[in-house]
């Protein structure tokens, strides 16, 4: 699994002209997954996304987390995230987990995540859909998130 996690001070996205997920400050997480991930892994995320300090404290610190900052989490499923570009022109996709297996893991991710958050708080894309997203990153602050 990884996560490409934007620290934003809001983030949407929109499928066919309809916004399915919004937050103003927190993160947005980009959520791909590898042919070889398994629901045992999720809660490593979860603790993670939540709790990692990346949100900036009275003295300029990265020492809050969205949970500190009262922010949201926008998650946007993101199988490009282990595309292959190392040989030829076109990104082989052989490492990632196939939709049928995949769709199942980012929806219990999501609802872990609300579990711990609040369902408010954790905002979704539309998994499969052909989306746009559109943020305004705040920092610009990017990790990337991977579980060795």
């Amino acid at each position: 699994m990884r996560a490409l996690i934007q620290r934003v001070k809001s983030a949407s996205v929109t499928v066919d002209g309809n916004v399915m997920g919004q937050i103003e400050q927190g993160l947005l997480v980009l959520f791909g997954m590898h042919k070889e991930d398994h629901a045992g892994q999720l809660s490593w995320f979860v603790e993670k996304l939540i709790h990692l300090r990346i949100f900036e404290d009275d003295v300029g610190k990265m020492n809050r987390s969205v949970q500190d900052v009262d922010g949201g989490i926008l998650v946007v499923s993101q199988f490009t995230l282990y595309g292959d570009c190392r040989t030829g022109r076109r990104p082989s996709f052989i490492h990632t987990l196939p939709p049928d297996k995949a769709e199942p893991l980012y929806n219990q991710l999501v609802v872990e995540l609300r579990r711990k958050m609040g369902e408010a708080k954790v905002q979704t894309g539309q998994f499969g859909a052909e989306m746009q997203v559109k943020l305004i990153n705040d920092g610009p602050i990017t990790f990337l998130l991977e579980q060795a």
